[in-house]
């Protein structure tokens, strides 16, 4: 016998269910709302966005126009307001830039950028963006040469010719030439690897395929890459003589063989007359036939000066220099050369002695910047650091050849041998870099230790490696 549920009952059930029906239905229809808000949300903040990135866009265009220009043509203080259109030419936005000048000393600006809409003035966007141009120091060794780094040569941070590299010791990041493959002039036999080791075993000949040899190449290595301009460094050079006479130190030839400059911690420093140097020993020649050979190691001198350091940092001499001391959160550029330039007559920089920082962190910087050579003379400290940006346009860094004891007879001796040199910042040189020889003359150890503020922090008027400006970093800051 069938019997059917109270209609009450049905009734109440019904309701139940309508009523379930309904709240879940209200909140699928709720939900959706919601989610709709938060895309139309969500599509009003990409694009606030990238109206904000418009800013920093329009920015880097300003300054590859007018890069010394950070007050967006204006000459007064930001915020600078612009008006964001879309492709009909209809505002729909607009983004407020301000602009952080690079500090002394570097090239680094900061931009921040707010993004706004027109449609919903509540929304707002805010990126930030660190740009700066790097130096020519954004190598630790670069060359126009071809280089031989030999056992014993330990480099920390990236090296670059123009020609090709032979390194059997060990670098710790990127060593790169412009050449593909090249005739080593350090041994007979055919072409090899523009970036070649003949630590064991040593690489094969092109065309085979370079292996990775981490046990040498770290970081790896690379062929075949764009060259650098060296020939640009004569417009630096007028352009430090022009900004030491402006507002630096200027020097002109010294009458005598050039001076010597010793570097206080207190930014001063003491100039002196170099008058003679050392004279060679008897049988110490230069067997080698290289150009300018000598001692180059002071002798007698006579005091000029003590000096303030100049405010925009750049000491220029038209005349060989020697350099040494300690600086002390100074930021210095030397530069030696003398104009027209005639290669017969081209100005060198000296270094026997210590020349250092006190500080590691940036604060110090020096950049030393030779028409000529940059040299280690031949009396010069048998364990010698030098911080320092070396720059040699026209010549090499290093120490010339000085001959060891043969056939009962000093020669050299004992200066031949010196035990380790110390390199801290960069080495640019137009010839062949070194300061040890094949038959194991000069200095045993070799540290090249790159400073990587200089790549972004250079010295004043120092090269740079590119005109336009490059991003550092990118933020978006949320609100």
């Amino acid at each position: 016998m069938n019997r059917r549920p109270p209609s009450g009952q049905a009734l109440v059930q019904t309701l139940v269910f309508a009523s379930v029906g309904i709240a879940v239905l209200t909140g699928i229809v709720q939900w959706t709302l919601i989610m709709l808000k938060a895309g139309r949300a969500a599509q009003q903040r990409q694009l606030a966005v990238q109206v904000a990135e418009a800013g920093i866009e329009y920015y880097r265009w300003h300054l590859a126009h007018a890069p010394l220009d950070f007050q967006d043509g204006t000459g007064t203080a930001g915020p600078y307001v612009h008006e964001y259109k879309d492709a009909s030419g209809e505002v729909i936005g607009h983004f407020a830039l301000d602009i952080t000048p690079p500090p002394v000393g570097s090239t680094v600006v900061t931009i921040t950028s707010t993004g706004r809409l027109e449609s919903t003035a509540s929304v707002e966007e805010v990126i930030e963006v660190r740009m700066g141009k790097p130096s020519l120091a954004k190598y630790s060794v670069v060359a126009n040469d071809e280089m031989n780094f030999g056992p014993g040569t330990e480099v920390f941070g990236s090296i670059h010719s123009n020609s090709g590299i032979r390194f059997d010791g060990l670098v710790h990041n990127v060593v790169t030439s412009a050449q593909v493959e090249y005739n080593d002039p350090d041994h007979s036999g055919s072409n090899e690897h523009g970036v070649h080791t003949h630590v064991f075993p040593t690489d094969p000949l092109p065309p085979a395929t370079l292996p990775a040899r981490t046990d040498v190449f770290e970081a790896g290595r690379y062929v075949g890459v764009p060259a650098i301009d060296f020939a640009g460094l004569s417009a630096n050079l007028a352009q430090m003589k022009s900004d030491a006479q402006l507002d630096g130190r200027y020097f002109a030839a010294s009458g005598a063989l050039g001076y010597r400059i010793v570097f206080q911690t207190n930014d001063t420093f003491d100039l002196y007359v170099v008058n003679s140097v050392i004279p060679v020993p008897n049988g110490c020649t230069s067997v080698l036939g290289q150009h300018d050979w000598g001692t180059w190691s002071v002798n007698t001198q006579s005091f000029l000066q003590n000096y303030d350091l100049p405010h925009n940092g750049i000491l220029f001499v038209e005349d060989n220099v020697w350099v040494e001391g300690q600086i002390d959160t100074a930021r210095v550029t030397v530069a030696a050369a003398r104009f027209p330039d005639n290669p017969a007559k081209r100005m060198h920089i000296t270094v026997n002695e210590d020349l250092l920082y006190t500080n590691y962190d940036g604060q110090d910087v020096i950049a030393l910047v030779a028409q000529g050579n940059f040299n280690v003379g031949m009396i010069s400290s048998n364990t010698l650091r030098i911080d320092a940006a070396l720059i040699a346009q026209n010549g090499r860094i290093g120490r010339y050849y000085y001959r060891p004891p043969t056939n009962g007879q000093n020669r050299c001796s004992p200066y031949h041998l010196r035990q380790m040199i110390t390199l801290y910042g960069m080495i640019g040189t137009n010839e062949r870099y070194g300061f040890a020889y094949s038959d194991g003359t000069g200095y045993q150890i070799r540290n090249i230790i790159y400073d990587g503020n200089l790549l972004y922090g250079p010295p004043p008027s120092f090269p740079l490696a590119a005109d336009q400006y490059q991003t550092i970093t990118w933020k978006r800051k949320r609100n």
